[in-house]
């Protein structure tokens, strides 16, 4: 089975409830009775300023998301902007951290459970461990929220949207209760006199779990439809709309009772609805804590998982866990790793310590987002074009970063401590395990790098020496005709095993623009039973080479365009395609050369049959003809082959300072055993002269502009349609200005 990438399937509605759904489940049904124990009604400004805080990071995550929905969400973007160094402390903490609570959300469903349905029974001694009745029923309910999001994030985006709707509408009722019955007088002194201000930062720290949701939305970006548009709604729409419900209900119950009646009351808001509604009100509010609790639960379990999913992408963890479910299209090892955290935490922990460890983490996780939004705006990468902007920057993020490291020191040393040993974990785990690995370098690493001189000493050398040195040299193969998927791989995997790289083999389904790409993905096993056959085929021809191989199937609208979105996905360093329509002496589609860069090198085989006996590499200098010459070194080592390289010489260059470049740059490129020919008069009739003894012509690509190949062919075309061997066109990746793709250089 191939790897399939995830299918766009979780709408507007549901992306919202994701947020929603996680962060009430703590706010209103776990946290008041302790908030209001320490603050009394300023409590409810805790529960604003709280929301104030998150909707910070909200803003940076909405525009991170925007710029980049891929699963994994506030770890992507960390390990994007600052590294894999920070990334990986990034991406445990975001896992651990919701599955701790995780663990937290359904050890509350099972007190509610127990409230509920009156039970007695336990503690189960289970020799090392004693459970609770509310631990039993705990772990039932993890591995039913485990089953639903192992079948599909369609199923659970579904069951979300009917949860959070109901719990709205619960909450709703009961808050007009609360101001019916409301005595404002009971609000006052709403700053406790013998306290003063003092516990506000503390209870805010303490309450902040309550927001772990809204940062959660963007690890199933890659799952949204028309992120640049939803994402950013779903993401500030849940913090501001969970802030509000969190200050009106609150209010409300502090201004209908007695403040002492929800002091220390882990049930306060069931016995405040006992005392305004009745027993229907605080049956209605139960069944509120069980949806609340479960919404929470769920929510959380589909968002970790997709972490450690993108973990696995970027080789932080085993991509092993990449493995999408044939059938539901879900990371299905993902998702099982995570529910073993998830029930091991629950076996182990009281609920106190489960909530703030995962609040705790988020808080690391959120100053860390914060940040990476800078790096981004600062570094201004290639390919980052974010549909929303923050607003006000740079001071959103910073005091987002700001705020969320500070309010960490409000909670229980004992936790912080705990996070602080997940956190050295994390950084060991990428220095002695992921390191080695990992390939990408973040942003800030490159911004660092590529400035070297200009940069302090210390900054260059701590970027150096955290620099990922993973040296797994990958060779994307995009496959459609069986006709030619031998020679591609040949090519691909003679080049990897050179390297000590692997061959990823990708076939790109294209979906008709009018069938959505979920429904495209509802049928992924019959196009896994039409492209097995392909990927099967490519996987033997290159094993055949000793090298490692992966298999990719991609749902797609585009095809072509689709190959370098895939490059970058994969993280390929090259790309062996066949020769199509499109060509025109480059890789990319004209648009394409005129707006961006490549993604990695490119080499584009014109086949004619795959012989490697006999290599012909023209060259005039320039990046595209020393790639050439290097694809010609590696398969001249693993064929024998036998190299000529071939300078054409202007008419005003004499013969001895042409043959004096050429033997210095066969010795540059490591080709000194190669045969030098040197040729007069028009490029093209020579090269083709020159190929008639050959079996292959290597050839860089034009670096003529495109407004000048508008009104005449290239030399590439016209070389491809003339020799009889086969063409490999080599185009690396490289910048080239905007006067560049114009108007070129020299061919």
């Amino acid at each position: 089975m191939s790897d399939e990438e995830l299918a766009k399937d979780l709408g507007p509605l549901a992306a919202l409830t994701i947020g929603v759904g996680t962060m009430i489940g703590a706010g209103i049904f776990v946290l008041p009775g302790e908030a209001v124990a320490s603050a009394g009604p300023l409590a409810a400004v805790a529960f604003v300023l709280g929301g104030g805080i998150a909707l910070l990071t909200a803003f940076s995550a909405s525009e991170l998301g925007t710029a980049m929905p891929k699963s994994g969400g506030a770890y992507f973007y960390v390990n994007r902007a600052l590294g894999p160094l920070f990334g990986s402390i990034a991406g445990w903490g975001n896992w651990i951290g919701l599955a701790f609570a995780s663990a937290f959300y359904v050890y509350g469903f099972g007190e509610y459970i127990v409230r509920m349905g009156g039970l007695t029974f336990g503690p189960l001694d289970l020799y090392v461990i004693s459970l609770s009745a509310a631990q039993v029923i705990g772990i039932g309910a993890a591995l039913l929220f485990i089953t639903v999001n192992y079948v599909g994030a369609k199923e659970t985006g579904t069951l979300q949207n009917v949860i959070v709707l109901i719990l709205v509408g619960i909450l709703t009722v009961f808050t007009a209760f609360g101001v019916m019955n409301a005595d404002l007088s009971t609000l006052r002194p709403i700053v406790p006199p013998e306290k003063g201000l003092t516990p506000l930062l503390p209870v805010t720290g303490l309450i902040f779990v309550s927001y772990l949701g809204f940062v959660q939305i963007t690890s199933v970006g890659e799952e949204i439809k028309d992120p640049g548009r939803n994402l950013p709604r779903a993401v500030i729409g849940s913090v501001v709309l969970v802030t509000v419900i969190y200050a009106l209900v609150l209010i409300a119950v502090l201004a209908a009772v007695e403040t002492e009646l929800v002091a220390n009351n882990d049930t306060a808001v069931v016995d405040v609805a006992s005392t305004l509604i009745g027993p229907i009100g605080a049956g209605a509010l139960l069944l509120g804590g069980l949806l609340a609790t479960a919404s929470s639960a769920n929510a959380s379990i589909l968002a970790s998982s997709r972490i450690n999913f993108a973990m696995g992408r970027n080789k932080l963890v085993s991509p092993n866990l990449n493995a999408i479910h044939p059938r539901f299209g879900t990371p299905y090892r993902s998702i099982a790793v995570t529910g073993g955290f998830i029930i091991f935490f629950l076996l182990i922990g009281d609920i106190r310590t489960l909530s703030t460890a995962g609040s705790v983490l988020h808080l690391i996780i959120y100053g860390l987002l914060n940040v990476a939004l800078i790096v981004m705006r600062e570094a201004e990468p290639e390919g980052y074009d974010p549909d929303y902007r923050v607003p006000f920057y740079p001071f959103t993020p910073i005091l987002g970063a700001i705020l969320s490291f500070a309010l960490i020191a409000f909670i229980d040393p004992r936790v912080i401590a705990l996070s602080g040993l997940f956190v050295v974990v994390a950084a060991l785990w990428y220095l002695f395990y992921a390191r080695d690995k990992t390939e990408a370098q973040g942003v800030l690493s490159e911004y660092i790098l590529n400035r070297a001189d200009e940069m302090p000493e210390p900054a260059v050398t701590a970027a150096t020496s955290v620099k990922p040195d993973g040296g797994t040299y990958r060779v994307m193969v995009p496959l459609a005709n069986p006709d030619h998927e031998t020679d591609l791989i040949t090519l691909a995997s003679a080049l990897a095993k050179q390297k000590g790289g692997t061959v990823v083999a990708t076939h790109i389904v294209q979906v008709p623009d009018q069938t959505p790409l979920e429904k495209g993905a509802d049928h992924v096993a019959k196009l896994d039973s039409e492209s097995g056959a392909l990927l099967e085929q490519a996987r033997r021809d290159a094993e055949t080479f000793g090298v490692d191989v992966e298999t990719r199937t991609i749902l797609s609208h585009r095809s072509f365009d689709e190959v370098f979105d895939a490059a970058r996905t994969n993280d390929a360093d090259l790309v062996v395609m066949g020769w199509g329509p499109h060509a025109h002496g480059r890789a990319e589609q004209r648009m394409d050369e005129l707006t961006g860069d490549l993604p990695c090198d490119f080499l584009v085989l014109k086949n004619r049959g795959f012989d490697a006996s006999r290599i012909l590499v023209p060259t005039a200098g320039g990046p595209d003809s020393e790639l050439g010459a290097t694809v010609a070194k590696l398969l001249a080592d693993e064929y024998d082959s036998d190299v000529t390289l071939l300078y054409v010489r202007d008419d005003d260059e004499s013969a001895a300072d042409a043959e004096a470049f050429l033997q210095e740059w066969a010795t540059d490129h490591d080709l000194a055993d190669a045969t030098l020919q040197i040729e007069a008069g028009d490029p093209g009739t020579a090269i083709g002269r020159a190929a008639r003894e050959q079996t292959m012509v290597v050839v860089g690509a034009t670096e003529r502009g495109l407004l000048t190949r508008l009104v005449g062919e290239s030399l590439i075309d016209d070389i491809a349609e003339t020799v009889d061997c086969s063409v490999l066109l080599a185009q690396r990746s490289h910048d080239r200005s905007l006067r560049e793709r114009l108007f070129g250089g020299r061919e």
